[in-house]
């Protein structure tokens, strides 16, 4: 087993990497969130990789990070999710957002993934609930029994006032959360709930 790759990024086209291993090419497939995040051409880059064997096929599935990477083990420990499947839905959710849709029951923003369908998601989201803890996601709280339920506390209280603002709006918690999160990151003051919510909604139309 091939616990990960570290060399040069040879090339990157779609999905694929070629990273360059002591003049050895591997081919990792990549979902479309690592391949945003991959250094240039030439560079060095170190991947987590999980090796799928079939009897006509061996492959290569590789992540920036360790958390990715158990992630997607993960999602293709679920009946129906195979390795295409879980790199399909890496590609539309980062690891955090799948935890807050997980949690949240938002099997919908996880049926977006190509070839993922309701049954599917639905059928991912049963099976991984109990698996995954508040304490996993890394901003932003999700309780109580549904998606309009936050845990309004502290000093994150406007951030999550603003996320259940744009859930009342009709978007799911992943897409008001990921939104909430990204203006967070440009430096907004995190006390302006108005402010938080009316940048927020410029990042989601």
């Amino acid at each position: 087993m091939i616990a990960f790759v570290n060399g040069i990024l040879d090339e990157k086209r779609d999905l694929l990497a070629v990273i360059d291993v002591g003049g050895i090419g591997y081919n990792v497939n990549i979902s479309a969130y690592t391949a945003d995040r991959l250094p240039s051409k030439g560079e060095n880059v170190k991947l987590y990789t999980y090796m799928s064997v079939r009897e006509d096929a061996m492959n290569l599935y590789g992540f920036l990070t360790r958390d990715e990477l158990e992630f997607f083990k993960l999602l293709i420990s679920v009946s129906g999710i195979g390795p295409k499947g879980g790199q399909a839905i890496l590609s539309v959710m980062t690891p955090d957002d799948l935890r807050f849709a997980i949690l949240s029951g938002d099997s919908k923003s996880i049926s977006k993934a190509p070839g993922v369908g309701k049954k599917t998601a639905e059928r991912l989201v049963l099976e991984l609930k109990d698996k995954i803890s508040n304490d996993d996601i890394l901003s932003g709280k999700a309780g109580g029994d549904g998606e309009n339920n936050m845990i309004i506390e502290g000093d994150d209280a406007p951030q999550n006032e603003a996320t259940q603002a744009l859930v009342s709006l009709g978007y799911s918690l992943s897409e008001a959360s990921k939104a909430v999160r990204k203006v967070m990151s440009t430096g907004v003051q995190g006390d302006d709930t108005e402010a938080i919510l009316k940048m927020a909604l410029k990042e989601l139309i």
